[in-house]
């Protein structure tokens, strides 16, 4: 009986998620924000979108965000037009991260918990693995996403733009924030 209920321990210990909220709820944006962060010799601009979308599925342990690229704005039509040029947009209009929880996460908590999600994230036609780092938290009812990471663009095929011997540094600062609300299965 006493190993029994070791073993039963040992797993919920490891369990990704605790979940109370119901197995018919997910968590649900359409309004997250994007954000990158850019830079050539001299000049740092950043790029901004309110068009992220996602979800959480905590029953499936199933993360899973997308964002149109052609709603990534600069503040300077030029700049973005080039942007639109270089990541292809025409022909890869999105970027995703679909992955799963690799760290423990409780639902019932309202602490800010810092979590790790592993999967894959896709742009310019490219899929490669990525691990991500950020924090999750329960907000009455609703969740409250953030994740910050560095993205190398050559990584995606992305060549970067520039101008005589001044060029897009490879490596990019990205920023999701997300407010994801309980909804049914049933809605998505």
């Amino acid at each position: 009986m006493t190993h029994y209920l070791l073993v039963i321990l040992v797993h919920l210990s490891f369990a990704p998620v605790l979940n109370s909220a119901g197995e018919d709820t997910v968590y649900f944006t359409d309004s997250g924000q994007a954000e990158f962060t850019s830079s050539v010799p001299l000049h740092t601009f950043t790029g901004e979108s309110s068009h992220l979308t996602g979800m959480f599925d905590p029953e499936e342990n199933v993360i899973d965000f997308f964002l149109d690229l052609n709603t990534l704005r600069t503040g300077i039509d030029r700049r973005d037009r080039d942007m639109f040029r270089t990541l292809v947009v025409d022909e890869f209009p999105f970027a995703e991260f679909t992955g799963t929880l690799a760290s423990p996460f409780d639902l019932n908590s309202s602490e800010e918990q810092t979590v790790s999600v592993t999967g894959e994230f896709t742009v310019h036609g490219v899929t490669r693995e990525k691990t991500v780092e950020g924090t999750l938290q329960n907000q009455g009812g609703s969740l409250k996403l953030r994740a910050e990471w560095i993205l190398d663009i050559t990584d995606y095929d992305i060549e970067p733009p520039g101008l005589l011997f001044y060029r897009v540094r490879d490596e990019i600062e990205m920023l999701i924030e997300a407010e994801l609300h309980p909804t049914s299965r049933d809605e998505l």
